[in-house]
């Protein structure tokens, strides 16, 4: 089963008691979901600083049949910590070339040949950090770079921008009183 990398996005920042049953909670026991706790009260983060998005955000890299599923199924699980629900998620820029091939429906292999200039015209991006023996690249500069070379590469897959879309909706509609006949109408819900 393939394993998908994406960052969730939260309506707060953890508090400790949510860490704490974030910790203890076996769905997300098997390490696939992390977080970064920051000073406490969440409130002394300035909310322009660049740490304080990161701390609304989980990392996750999570096996399931496809992205949309995998989204979903964190989307689920958070909600099992008390006051906390998703309201978006993305993917990050840095990505390794295996990362990569899955966004882009390519195979590893002919990254790696893109990368040493192989085949292919021009050049393909030079990695953007290296950490041990894991080497990292931007996502964005190898989109436009397969663009440039005739693949059909999306700005986003349409799984996440669907799970994007419904959770923001879900986001919006938490705690507002909508009738169900309303939401049928919408074709929210079945």
């Amino acid at each position: 089963m393939p394993e998908w990398n994406f960052t969730l996005r939260l309506n707060q920042a953890l508090t400790p008691e949510q860490a704490d049953a974030f910790d203890h909670c076996d769905a997300f026991a098997d390490g696939s979901v992390s977080y970064v706790l920051g000073p406490q009260p969440p409130e002394r983060i300035p909310s322009l600083s660049p740490d304080a998005a990161e701390l609304r955000e989980l990392v996750c890299d999570v096996e399931a049949p496809t992205l949309l599923e995998a989204i979903a199924q964190v989307s689920r699980d958070i909600r099992l910590i008390p006051g906390l629900h998703a309201v978006g998620v993305h993917h990050d820029d840095m990505v390794t070339l295996g990362d990569a091939a899955q966004r882009c429906g390519r195979s590893r292999q002919s990254l790696v040949q893109l990368s040493r200039g192989q085949r292919g015209p021009g050049d393909f991006p030079e990695p953007v950090a290296r950490t041990g023996g894991t080497v990292f690249y931007s996502w964005w500069r190898i989109a436009g770079f397969l663009r440039d070379i005739g693949d059909d590469i999306p700005e986003a897959p349409r799984d996440l921008i669907i799970a994007d879309h419904a959770l923001r909706l879900a986001d919006e509609l938490e705690g507002v009183p909508v009738a169900p006949g309303t939401l049928r109408s919408l074709g929210v819900v079945a």
